[in-house]
């Protein structure tokens, strides 16, 4: 068995290594590439306070580059002897740069290297679900402007209630996860945050220059106290998993709604033949599996969640090792949303609305209340009318139904049918996507700096 960092004689027992490493290698794997990055803004850090040689810096630094690229093209890899993603990354750089490899660690644990692994890849994984449920919400719109004129009910307590549209609802839902999206920029203060020089919680006594790694891996500043990264550990977890569950819980009302509109019972939708599958035994099925096990995944997210706070609760000040297991259920939370909302938002172009069908559903009760507010137009007073209607439908009664014009030409209050304000989305969607670009610009310049990538 391979030595590892705190190896000091002998190598820890098989069991003991495999019980506190081995099921951690397949997470561990995903920060393989942030580890190396994160070490080059550290080795920038080491240089510029004066703790690496001017010699020891570019041999280090190349070593890293080189390493980099071994990570991109598969040549570098976590392997079952590493103990850790450290442990791999360490040990290649020092059998390519021979005893400067040996310095690498200066100034620095394995406590506050993985929370800025952790962070790097958080920044990264944040973004791409934020452009994901950008890029949903803007297909919702889309599909909202086209089926602005196809009208169906809307519903309480799962039972018809007043008229909608099929632009309604999804403009709706696509306001919710703007909602939900414009709530990441206070989330990326914390995770843009440079935990490195705090160690293993309470600093080292060396003259580091904390600020100069974190401007190199582009962090907007640090965490001030050293005490703060490891005293926080599971705190920024717990925020980014709850972020993906409000996500996760916007796309699961979608899902629900998709699939109970699509139902032969309701059939005011369509659904792409992309989105369905068959039964083996009922050669008519067409079942929306996609939106159900969308809406199944949802329910993981926050178990996911809860297995975060359960961690983090309870622990005093310091560093714990169960902070470890706070990997698994953030990693999985972030890779299961981005999948979410990419697969549903493939489906929304491919979905129709039956308008016949849905407009048909608007008779009867569905416009009851239309009645009682034509009244009150007229003169009468709303409760009178209100009783005077409910008393016309327990006898049977029908009402005259409105065209889809006045239906819609009723309705001209801001947000309502005949004036959603789809116009006012689209902007937050572009203020939403500038947001996204900006912070995306900087973290990767920063990145493809130390990386030799760019002149700059």
């Amino acid at each position: 068995m391979a030595r590892t960092l705190w190896s000091q004689s002998k190598p820890p027992a098989a069991a003991s290594f495999e019980y506190t490493a081995g099921s951690d290698h397949s997470w561990d794997a995903r920060l393989l590439r942030w580890d190396v990055l994160g070490s080059l803004g550290h080795v920038e850090g080491l240089a510029a306070s004066r703790l690496l040689a001017e010699g020891e810096h570019r041999r280090l630094r190349g070593a890293l580059r080189t390493a980099l690229r071994a990570v991109e093209s598969g040549r570098l890899r976590l392997g079952r002897k590493d103990e850790d993603v450290h442990t791999a990354v360490e040990n290649w750089v020092t059998r390519k740069s021979g005893a400067v490899g040996e310095m690498l660690h200066t100034g620095r644990s394995r406590n506050d290297q993985v929370c800025c692994d952790i962070r790097l890849y958080l920044k990264d994984r944040l973004l791409a679900i934020h452009s994901a449920g950008r890029l949903l919400a803007d297909e919702l719109l889309g599909f909202a402007r086209r089926e602005r004129g196809s009208l169906w009910p809307g519903y309480t307590h799962t039972r018809r209630a007043m008229p909608s549209s099929a632009a309604l609802w999804a403009g709706g839902i696509a306001e919710g996860l703007l909602n939900t999206l414009e709530t990441l920029p206070s989330l990326w203060d914390q995770v843009d945050r440079s935990p490195l020089g705090s160690a293993a919680g309470y600093g080292v006594p060396l003259p580091l220059r904390r600020e100069a790694a974190a401007r190199a891996l582009g962090f907007g500043g640090i965490d001030q106290l050293v005490t703060t990264p490891q005293t926080g550990r599971g705190k920024i977890e717990a925020a980014a998993v709850f972020w993906c569950v409000q996500l996760g819980h916007d796309i699961s009302r979608l899902a629900s709604d998709i699939i109970l509109y699509s139902a032969e019972e309701f059939g005011y939708l369509r659904l792409p033949a992309t989105a369905v599958t068959g039964s083996s035994i009922m050669p008519h099925k067409r079942n929306p599996d996609v939106y159900e096990l969308t809406r199944g995944r949802v329910a993981a997210l926050e178990g996911d969640l809860a297995a975060v706070l359960a961690l983090r609760a309870k622990l005093g000040g310091g560093y714990h090792r169960d902070y470890q297991l706070l990997k698994e259920p953030l990693m999985r939370s972030l890779e299961r949303t981005e999948e979410m909302l990419s697969m549903i938002g493939s489906t929304i172009p491919g979905l129709v609305v039956n308008r016949s069908r849905a407009r048909a559903a608007l008779a009867g009760g569905a416009l009851a209340t239309d009645e009682v507010m034509r009244r009150v137009e007229n003169g009468e007073r709303f409760r009178s009318a209100y009783r005077a209607v409910a008393a016309a439908l327990r006898r049977g009664e029908e009402f005259a139904p409105p065209s889809p014009a006045q239906l819609v030409g009723r309705r001209r209050s801001t947000g309502g049918i005949g004036n959603p304000g789809l116009p006012v989305l689209a902007r937050r969607s572009r203020s939403v996507s500038g947001w996204e670009a900006k912070q995306r610009k900087r973290f990767d310049a920063a990145l493809a700096r130390l990386a030799g990538r760019s002149r700059r």
